[in-house]
């Protein structure tokens, strides 16, 4: 690395949850294994093996889909207990280097090692100990990156997983992110992938050739991103503390509701759950959020301020009535309902407890 540049590594662990169901029991090793609900029930895959990802299994599709790719897949329930002790075994090693360390889930996180406890100079050699120390404690193996910044430390976890490490130093850093589909650009989503695509943008070198003006026109305020990033050009800090912006909880049905009665009494234990993890934080909340997801995926969020701050469950819930009867399209089952509060300060007094109708 060139002197002055940061030092970041990121580590994304392998197949996190299949990868410790399969620790746990041996007899799944080299099998199609997933985790989440079973497939005849209305779960969806936490994650699975890279045997099943060959059938096109994913986090975040349903069981039942994942059990049509691929019917021979072991479908495990998840034992988020375990895999939180785990997340801060691994979490214990990264502390053990630098206090620099950005959690992004139980399975990743970034670290700066620029300056880091142990005094070592190359953050090749600490991402291979770290490598080698999360092995020996958990017997799992996970996936690094080390560069000069966030973005391109996340893309060189991605590069040669699994167990894989990648370095990419400045001089490597264009010859790297030109050569990348642009589908693989950490931030970059299917939709806008695919509207990149229709546009010529194939790779990083399609990415390149856009002016700055261009970008933002055709993608807003991403735009800014998208033209720094393939440049290799990222500023963001590696940040120990969040404020969260939004809280919520959701429910998932067994089977969809077309009532408005039970989507009522859902939406009133939704508005306790809600209020009494705000209250436990000793935050409020200025706006609500309703999540709407029917029997065919889709899914619609929507939201209003209210008149003030506040976590009172009562208002939250009449909150979230009015949203409810005013964007369920009743002739659609609902799969899905959630409710969450965004604009979160500090305190919970309501200043306005009554509600518009």
């Amino acid at each position: 690395m060139v002197l002055g540049m940061k030092k970041i590594i990121h580590i994304d662990m392998d197949a996190y949850f299949a990868a410790i169901e399969i620790r746990e029991d041996p007899s799944l090793k080299g099998k199609c294994v997933v985790v989440g609900g079973p497939p005849n029930s209305r779960g969806v895959v936490s994650t699975c093996s890279y045997e099943a990802r060959k059938y096109g299994v994913h986090s975040g599709m349903s069981s039942y889909q994942a059990w049509n790719l691929c019917p021979q897949a072991v479908f495990v329930h998840s034992h988020f207990k375990l895999y939180k002790e785990i997340s801060q075994q691994v979490r214990d090693i990264f502390y053990s280097w630098t206090d620099l360390v950005e959690p992004m889930s139980l399975d990743e996180a970034y670290l700066d090692v620029t300056e880091n406890k142990k005094g070592e100079e190359s953050a090749e050699k600490i991402a291979r100990a770290i490598k080698d120390e999360i092995f020996s404690v958990t017997r799992l193996t996970c996936s690094a990156g080390v560069s000069y910044n966030k973005f391109l430390a996340k893309i060189g976890s991605e590069l040669n997983k699994p167990d894989g490490l990648a370095i990419i130093p400045p001089e490597k850093a264009q010859e790297v992110l030109f050569a990348l589909p642009i589908g693989k650009f950490y931030g970059i989503g299917k939709v806008t992938a695919a509207k990149m695509q229709k546009l010529g943008i194939t790779n990083g070198a399609d990415l390149a050739k856009w002016e700055l003006k261009d970008l933002m026109k055709a993608f807003g305020k991403a735009g800014f991103f998208y033209y720094h990033v393939v440049r290799g050009i990222d500023n963001r800090e590696v940040i120990t503390e969040f404020e969260p912006k939004s809280i919520s909880c959701e429910s998932t049905f067994d089977t969809d509701l077309d009532s408005m009665d039970e989507l009522f009494a859902v939406l009133r234990k939704l508005s306790e759950r809600l209020a009494n993890r705000m209250a436990t934080k000793g935050i409020s909340g200025q706006n609500v959020v309703l999540k709407l997801k029917y029997d065919n995926f889709e899914y619609i969020t929507r939201s209003c301020a209210m008149r003030g701050s506040c976590n009172a469950p009562e208002v939250l819930y009449k909150y979230g009535e009015q949203l409810l009867v005013a964007n369920w399209d009743t002739a659609r089952k609902v799969r899905l309902l959630g409710l969450g509060v965004g604009k979160l300060d500090s305190g919970g007094d309501c200043e306005q407890l009554s509600i518009p109708l």
